[in-house]
């Protein structure tokens, strides 16, 4: 087994393209998984029966099929029906919705854990269930599940490598053509997993710096 770093230097566009690609549609999944799993989170509590059902039937089909069928469904299937999207808007909503789930078993779990009579005081005080829950309950509430959300968003990050399959330029994407192209597979892929661990890893850091941060304001 032979290294030949050199090799690699021609396609150093193509990794640079694959990160950002690989980095963007991260950011953008982790912004939109956030609000679809706090928005599933309240309405999962809210004790409209509906609004429950709808909730918990979501949470349970995202939660259990498979994300790549989820991003084939955006790539193959929306076009299908006349909805032509891009690989990347794909690959970025079906990381959301996938991660959104898992985001709303969390962020509930934190919901659940602030004491009952905060939310009973806030109605008292003339607020609705909405208001209560954005200026009283959920403050507390993300406080307490910053780590599993860190943990969440790491995924995500590793999770964007289901790109690939649809052709959506990712970091995997890249290394599957370079690592064709040049026969050095081993050497590609141990370089593209240094690149995802610079996102992954201050990501990683920044969620425990805030952690504590958070930990010495309580």
């Amino acid at each position: 087994m032979s290294f030949d770093i050199s090799s690699l230097a021609t396609y150093k566009q193509d990794f640079i393209d694959g990160f950002l690609t690989t980095l963007s549609a991260s950011l953008l999944a982790l912004a939109l998984s956030l609000v679809i799993g706090t928005v599933i989170a309240i309405i999962r509590l809210s004790r409209v029966r509906l609004l429950e059902w709808i909730g918990t039937v979501y949470v349970e089909f995202f939660r259990n099929t498979p994300l790549v069928i989820q991003v084939f469904f955006f790539a193959m299937g929306l076009p299908s029906i006349g909805i032509n999207i891009s690989e990347f808007t794909a690959g970025a909503i079906g990381l959301s919705i996938y991660t959104g789930a898992f985001i709303a078993e969390a962020i509930r779990a934190g919901i659940q854990s602030v004491p009952a009579g905060q939310m009973e005081a806030s109605r008292s005080s003339g607020m609705t269930y909405f208001q209560a829950m954005r200026f009283v309950i959920l403050p507390q509430a993300f406080k307490l599940v910053i780590p599993p959300l860190g943990n969440q968003f790491v995924n995500l990050v590793k999770n964007s490598s289901v790109l690939a399959i649809i052709a959506g330029g990712d970091l995997m994407y890249a290394a599957d053509i370079i690592s064709s192209q040049t026969f050095q597979i081993n050497l590609t892929y141990i370089f593209v997993a240094l690149l995802y661990l610079v996102i992954t890893l201050p990501l990683s850091y920044g969620v425990n710096w805030l952690e504590q941060r958070m930990a010495q304001t309580a």
